[in-house]
């Protein structure tokens, strides 16, 4: 039976796979991971709710096996009722072993337990070859799994690389294993949003006129 590759594993890989495409000359040019970021926003819920921010400050320390700090607001926005210095959520940095072993559980594990599931869009890659997923229920990771539905609450994940650009950090995603959806099947999605959309203002155009 053949080993299954860590994500370090993958990482350390990626140089011999990518030097030809990207006119690698030296391994010190290869791609790397450098840190993961794992955010949860908690808005009014730090608040007004302060079991509900300990139980997500809780579980996100669980599952990153790092404990979250809080973040506060850089500002005041009246519209939002937001005072500067108010905590609105909780985020963890990862890095070295804990940042392999996490992306090693969410790639491996979360992902196959997340509904529908389709692949990452490559419009997630910024021009600084960093990519950010969200999550929408923390129960894909298996330390909570079990968690009433009322209790659910979404993340997002930042993966931070040294790639200097978006070509060269998808190519490099993808070695490590992360799926992405084909642009042609993003084309045809797109398609078929837009002529839902016009199919709904013909119909509503005809009701207006009877």
């Amino acid at each position: 039976m053949a080993k299954v590759q860590t994500m370090k594993e993958k990482a350390l890989a990626a140089f011999p796979l990518m030097k030809k495409e990207f006119g690698y000359t030296n391994p010190m040019q290869a791609p790397k991971l450098e840190k993961v970021l794992v955010s949860v926003g908690t808005g009014k819920l730090s608040r007004g709710d302060k079991k509900r921010t300990e139980f997500i400050v809780s579980r996100l320390s669980t599952i990153t096996g790092q404990k979250a700090s809080p973040r506060k607001a850089k500002k005041s926005i009246a519209t939002f009722k937001l005072r500067e210095g108010e905590i609105i959520g909780q985020l963890v940095t990862l890095r070295g072993a804990r940042m392999y072993a996490f992306l090693d559980k969410y790639l491996n594990i979360a992902i196959p337990r997340t509904k529908d599931f389709r692949g990452f869009s490559v419009k997630s890659i910024d021009a600084m070859g960093n990519v950010t997923f969200g999550i929408k229920e923390h129960t894909v990771f298996p330390e909570h799994a079990d968690e009433n539905l009322a209790d659910v609450f979404g993340m997002a994940i930042t993966i931070v690389t040294n790639c200097k650009t978006k070509a060269e950090a998808e190519a490099f995603l993808t070695n490590l294993g992360f799926p992405f959806r084909p642009e042609a099947e993003l084309a045809t999605r797109r398609g078929l949003k837009r002529s839902k959309k016009g199919g709904m203002a013909t119909n509503m155009t005809r009701g207006k006129k009877k």
